[in-house]
């Protein structure tokens, strides 16, 4: 079973203990906040309140024993930081930390950040996109560059195969499912036809998938 210790546990870490809950992960959550601690309990395997920045705190712990140590603080740019590189320093496997900001996130992975969260930035993003386009649904980030979208069938594809339209050689998109309702259809081939009300899930450059769908 992988484990997990979570360093902050406000709404966002708080979020993040309810899925790895879900998902039967052991966690071990850490915050300076003991009521926030408690608010954790019912999620995790246990809840430690203590001070993340002190190095002798996290000995106590363990640091090297979990798979992966997610440093969730949001509200101090400093502490987060300050933690990042005292789990590292320590022999931490892997950490994920949250960003607050474009600076906050060079700082963290200068100071031994293997992966950056951005959670505002993300939803910013696609806050944007919504509002930008009624065809795309959702959307999954791979990198700066590729995504997953869930788009509406166009009206004018209606009616036609996927080799009829040749979405992979003019859009330069790859469609990887086609949905119904709660209905997938995954093994859709040059001969698959769409209809009206379907959504598709498909993989391309984000740029790609916008000019084609806005």
């Amino acid at each position: 079973m992988r484990t997990v210790l979570l360093i902050g546990v406000g709404r966002f870490g708080l979020r993040i203990a309810m899925r790895l809950a879900e998902m039967k992960v052991e966690v071990m959550a850490v915050d300076k906040n003991e009521e926030r601690v408690k608010a954790a309990v019912p999620y995790v395997t246990s809840g430690v309140v203590g001070d993340s920045t002190s190095e002798e705190f996290l000995k106590t712990i363990g640091v090297r024993n979990f798979d992966e140590c997610v440093v969730a603080i949001g509200d101090d740019v400093l502490a987060s930081i300050e933690t990042t590189c005292q789990l590292k320093e320590l022999g931490a496997k892997r950490v994920i930390a949250r960003a607050s900001k474009d600076i906050h996130e060079r700082l963290l992975l200068r100071n031994g950040a293997d992966e950056i969260v951005f959670p505002e930035k993300q939803m910013a993003n696609w806050t944007a996109l919504r509002c930008g386009t009624e065809n795309i649904f959702d959307y999954l980030e791979l990198n700066d560059e590729y995504a997953v979208f869930d788009v509406k069938v166009p009206d004018a594809w209606c009616g036609k195969s996927i080799g009829q339209l040749d979405i992979r050689r003019r859009y330069r998109l790859n469609v990887m499912a086609v949905k119904r309702g709660s209905d997938m259809e995954i093994a859709v081939g040059t001969d698959y036809v769409l209809e009206p009300g379907e959504t598709m899930l498909v993989l391309g450059r984000q740029d790609d998938v916008r000019k084609c769908f806005h």
